[in-house]
């Protein structure tokens, strides 16, 4: 009879939050779902042009070919990782009002979004890290931030971002919402991890990132000034606008990820009082906040990145005008390089 009683509760549990949602009879309203497959679909589209984009750009471009550009291209792979299999998923449950393909997909599903969430915080901050050397220490930027040391970072952080993942398969965490239609981290399941995901995962990688770009601030403003700091070269102007294209990247992933992230904090103090007061709007919102953030890079590179966004045109013109792409790729080829590119993220010479 208990049993029977619990059961009941949670079924009645469930209604509320379905009917909350207008999914209490697996329906969404049609303006709802149009909206989120909208969104998905323009987010999985510009995914993978642009991020195909930016590796090719990379590839190809001779300035752009650096040591710094590693972290760069991994994230790249962090935003086409999620693009390729969990997105299109998701947008199938969307359309079909639930999950279809099964429980094994499910938390591969799940898994790849994971590791791609984490992956792309933890190059994020490989980025930041980067660029506070070449900046700060740019005397020992050769010598510590070598292709090979910078290669060793980025397998680092790809294997630090599964181990992270891989606890979510053993505590059962990865199930199918279908308020985001999408098998993800439950954030209910153990609060004591969802806080020490969303503490080490998130809060810990942003206050590394943070300080990273304070201090380069900090020396910008003082080389604006013309104070001499130390034995310090003077910024280039490429090198601040290398900065400040990264800084955009930083500021819009904080801005897409925080609102999940903070609800995930805030369910883990106490899931049964702060859970259901969580309204249905902001939790999917903050989700398709999250998803949105994938497509962003590759077009903050090509609006503030003028050798990337070159690049851009003559891989579109390749594709599209392959006789107009060989004879500016001549024309190119015989200018030469007009000079030697820099050792940093970006050269946006």
């Amino acid at each position: 009879m208990p049993h029977t009683v619990a059961l009941l509760t949670k079924r009645s549990d469930a209604q509320r939050v379905g009917s909350a949602l207008g999914l209490a009879a697996g329906v969404r309203p049609a303006w709802a779902t149009a909206a989120l497959s909208s969104v998905l679909i323009f987010t999985t589209v510009v995914d993978i042009v642009g991020n195909v984009l930016v590796i090719l750009s990379v590839l190809r471009n001779r300035k752009l070919r650096n040591a710094g550009n590693v972290f760069v291209v991994s994230l790249a792979f962090a935003d086409l990782l999620v693009a390729l299999y969990p997105f299109p998923l998701v947008l199938h449950a969307l359309l079909h009002g639930g999950w279809e393909p099964g429980g094994m997909q499910c938390k591969v599903s799940g898994f790849l979004t994971g590791l791609s969430v984490i992956g792309s915080i933890f190059n994020i901050t490989g980025i930041a890290v980067n660029r506070y050397c070449y900046i700060c220490h740019g005397l020992a930027y050769g010598r510590v931030c070598s292709l090979r040391n910078t290669l060793l970072l980025a397998a680092l952080a790809w294997a630090l971002a599964a181990l992270a993942v891989a606890p979510n398969l053993l505590v059962g965490s990865l199930r199918y919402d279908p308020r985001v239609c999408s098998c993800t981290f439950t954030q209910t399941t153990s609060s004591s991890y969802t806080a020490a995901v969303v503490v080490v995962h998130f809060l810990v990688p942003i206050a590394v990132v943070t300080f990273c770009y304070l201090r380069i601030w900090v020396l910008v403003v003082r080389v604006r000034r013309k104070v001499k700091v130390e034995s310090r070269p003077r910024l280039k102007p490429s090198d601040l606008r290398n900065f400040i294209t990264m800084f955009v990247v930083f500021v819009l992933f904080a801005i897409c990820w925080a609102p999940l992230n903070f609800i995930g904090l805030a369910v883990a103090i106490d899931p049964l009082a702060v859970a259901p007061r969580i309204p249905d709007w902001l939790f999917v919102v903050s989700y398709f906040m999250a998803y949105f953030n994938s497509c962003l890079n590759a077009i903050i590179y090509g609006l503030l990145n003028r050798n990337f966004r070159r690049e851009y045109k003559r891989i579109v013109l390749a594709v599209w005008a392959p006789w107009l792409f060989v004879a500016d790729t001549s024309r190119v080829a015989t200018d030469g390089p007009r000079s030697k590119p820099s050792p940093g993220l970006n050269n946006n010479e």
